[in-house]
């Protein structure tokens, strides 16, 4: 089978498009035909080896493991024998974070508690731009539980988990303000925001609005400055950011949870089927929208991956594999 993969950390031109053998489903997997697989801000960070946090995960000296891509959509082409639900030929999409990444080649394999049915109305590259970026934003919209009316901040609104969040952030009644670059206003306000911020011009820590919840998926400043913004009972959710702010983010946010009131907090995001299958079915209600940047041949994923690093990238990216 034809496979992305890499051998040392630095930029997208360290990829290459080669053959690998085809991997094999054990007992409790699915092998998957893949048709589509998004890039996500992940792959990235463990292309590059950059944050800290991506080699402590993805290997000090070299990534252990050499093709990346989570996100897939495809069709079952064999079953383990362990594995009930699935049968060959069916349409599924996951998230392989958990379970050795790989989505970047024509075949994968995942565990079935990971997989989820695609409905008949959602087509492989929709499908594809889901499981990361809308279970991280579902996970961090059940933690922050945005009430009707409160006033809800989403850092990095125009991106993958923002775009969804906003969507969902909405759904639950909240107002809900986009902060972003300039340039992806308009995506934010497609995806439901009630007003757009740029952080270039806006000091939103200082601009005298305080949000009942801030949710941030570029968290670089220290928990701390954030009690200013958030409103009495006021609950920030960090999903994303730097090493430094994440660690500090883990270390002091409880204690100053209780000295304030206020509840600042990181998001430890798990993949699982039963997400899936809760952002599928609301796309398919047309309830939620992955919002698609652009899409590109296998072939391209170096491109794809620059435009990922440049930040520019409005919504998800997805690559095509195979098509149906």
């Amino acid at each position: 089978m034809k496979a992305v993969a890499y051998d040392k950390y630095g930029p997208p031109d360290n990829l290459r498009l080669e053959e690998q053998e085809r991997p094999e489903p054990a007992h409790h997997e699915l092998q998957v035909r893949v048709h589509a697989v998004s890039l996500n801000s992940w792959d990235w960070e463990r292309l590059c080896g950059r944050p800290l946090l991506a080699r402590i995960e993805a290997g000090w000296q070299r990534p252990v493991v050499r093709v990346l891509g989570a996100d897939i959509a495809g069709t079952v082409s064999a079953v383990g024998a362990g594995v009930t639900g699935f049968s060959v030929g069916d349409r599924v999409f996951a998230d392989l974070s958990d379970h050795g990444w790989g989505g970047l080649a024509e075949y994968a394999t995942v565990r079935a508690e990971l997989v989820a049915h695609i409905g008949e109305h959602l087509d492989f590259v929709a499908a594809a731009a889901i499981p990361q970026a809308g279970s991280l934003a579902l996970q961090a919209i059940a933690k922050a539980a945005p009430q009707p009316g409160e006033r809800l901040l989403m850092v990095g609104g125009g991106g993958g988990v923002g775009t969804f969040a906003i969507q969902l952030a909405k759904a639950a009644g909240a107002q809900v303000t986009g902060l972003d670059s300039a340039e992806k206003a308009e995506i934010m306000r497609r995806a439901g925001a009630d007003h757009v911020l740029d952080y270039r011009q806006t000091n939103y820590l200082r601009a005298g609005t305080r949000y009942d919840v801030i949710l941030d998926c570029v968290t670089r400043r220290p928990v701390a400055a954030w009690r200013h913004a958030l409103a009495p009972r006021g609950r920030m959710v960090m999903i994303g950011g730097t090493t430094r702010a994440i660690f500090a983010g883990a270390l002091a946010g409880p204690a100053l949870s209780r000295l304030s009131g206020k509840s600042l907090g990181l998001l430890m995001y798990r993949p699982n089927a039963a997400d899936l299958e809760t952002l599928g079915n609301a796309c398919q209600r047309g309830d939620l929208s992955p919002l698609i940047d652009s899409v590109h041949p296998l072939e391209q994923t170096a491109e794809a991956l620059r435009r990922l690093g440049s930040g520019q990238v409005q919504g998800k990216i997805v690559l095509r594999v195979f098509d149906p």
